[in-house]
């Protein structure tokens, strides 16, 4: 009897349960409402609005910001050169990775502009130090002439010597050759040999020489005068050299 009660018991809790079987759940997102029932999926088409895309709204996607597309960039002689001096580099290096050889082009370039740069800088310097700055003082000779007239017209009071001495000091060697014709003249007009006048040219002197082994000399020494002084270019440590002892030499002789 007992088992007859339980079995009943057991079909009444199975019908109990098919009859609670739906269950309905709703999902409000305030525009749809969603039905969920055992035999399917129900949606609510009276609660949808309708979407529509703005007018011409492709126009906005259509400006450079919004291409993506990476187009090559056509190649000039620069970028030609770069890559035929990777490829040098490729060869001599045994480099695997073109990207490799190509930064190595870059650095080396980088190097040589800044070691261009570098020399010019070193130029300008040199320049303006050497006292050449032609582009804004002029040239070196025509502020030279103002200064050394002065010495010319006291000629006779000059201690060239001490010049000399100082120009070598400061290595300015195209003024030391002009000291030393400077004496040489100095010297000649004491000793009565030309008579000195600061208007007078180098053949007007040597005209005046009668020795003849003087005058000879002081040809020579008027050429290298000329030369050294009126050339305008930095003269090497021999050819200074020889020209001082030959001047020395001529002014020693009188």
């Amino acid at each position: 009897m007992s088992r007859f009660v339980i079995a009943v018991l057991f079909l009444f809790a199975i019908c109990r349960l098919n009859a609670q079987d739906s269950v309905l759940l709703k999902q409000n997102d305030s525009k749809t409402k969603v039905v969920w029932t055992d035999a399917a999926l129900k949606i609510d088409n009276d609660s949808i609005e309708n979407l529509y895309f703005l007018p011409q709204f492709k126009t906005k996607y259509q400006s450079e910001a919004f291409v993506y597309e990476v187009k090559s960039q056509p190649k000039n002689n620069w970028n030609r050169f770069k890559e035929w001096l990777s490829e040098v580099f490729s060869r001599l290096f045994s480099f695997d990775d073109q990207q490799a050889s190509m930064a190595l082009v870059e650095l080396v370039l980088k190097i040589l502009a800044i070691a261009l740069i570098l020399f010019v800088i070193y130029l300008i310097v040199k320049s303006i130090m050497n006292k050449e700055g032609q582009w804004i003082f002029g040239k070196k000779s025509d502020r030279s002439v103002i200064r050394y007239d002065e010495i010319e017209k006291n000629l006779h009071l000059v201690d060239f010597e001490k010049l000399i001495k100082d120009s070598i000091k400061l290595d300015e060697k195209r003024l030391t050759i002009r000291y030393y014709y400077l004496w040489l003249l100095k010297k000649m007009s004491e000793k009565q040999v030309i008579e000195w006048d600061i208007e007078k040219t180098n053949s007007d002197y040597l005209y005046e020489i009668k020795n003849e082994k003087l005058k000879e000399q002081f040809g020579y020494v008027s050429y290298l005068y000329n030369y050294i002084w009126y050339g305008e270019f930095d003269i090497d440590t021999i050819t200074f050299e020889k020209a001082t002892a030959t001047f020395q030499k001529t002014i020693q002789s009188i």
